[in-house]
């Protein structure tokens, strides 16, 4: 339901702590694209973080 209400309201929606793909699944039948959690990495130190991004060393 957030889901809908944000996209009505033209808000962009960011699921946060998605863990599986079962969670995904669900995000995308609601048209929710957009998600971070352990699903898509663990969380990474700063300069790795920067070196993933390409900002340094």
């Amino acid at each position: 339901m957030v889901i809908a209400i944000a996209s009505e309201l033209e808000h962009k929606v960011i699921a946060e702590g998605v863990e599986t793909p079962e969670q995904l699944e669900f995000l995308r039948q609601h048209h929710c694209l957009e998600y971070q959690g352990y699903l898509c990495s663990q969380a990474v130190p700063p300069g790795e973080a920067r070196r993933l991004l390409g900002l340094g060393p």
